[in-house]
């Protein structure tokens, strides 16, 4: 059951083109949003759609090829495990975000 803890797996839809850092380091971050949609009938029988949307960052090869291969609207799979981050925004005030971290990502869709 220990592989069950904290992990995440989405299929979506790229909302923009992903944003791409490289550091000093020599490594490389992609950052980017994938928009995951479910469908439902509400209590007039009307089909309604519910986008999440969710915050997505890779690290090494991971966000290499995302640099190489994915765009906005492609349509990807990824696993990898949630995080939160704190910061100070330029005003003082704490400010947090969660995000998947992703580890492995299938492309999917046609080509």
């Amino acid at each position: 059951m220990n592989t069950l803890r904290n992990k995440v797996q989405l299929i979506g839809n790229l909302g923009n083109d992903p944003e791409i850092i490289n550091l000093e380091s020599g490594n490389t971050v992609a950052k980017f949003s994938i928009a995951t949609n479910e469908s439902y009938k509400n209590a007039s029988g009307e089909k309604v759609t519910d986008t999440q949307w969710h915050r997505i960052v890779a690290f090494g090869k991971t966000a290499q090829i995302i640099e190489k291969y994915v765009t906005k609207g492609k349509e990807i799979a990824i696993e990898g495990k949630l995080t939160t981050r704190a910061w100070d925004d330029k005003d003082g005030i704490k400010r947090y975000t969660t995000e998947v971290v992703c580890n492995e990502l299938l492309m999917l869709g046609a080509k």
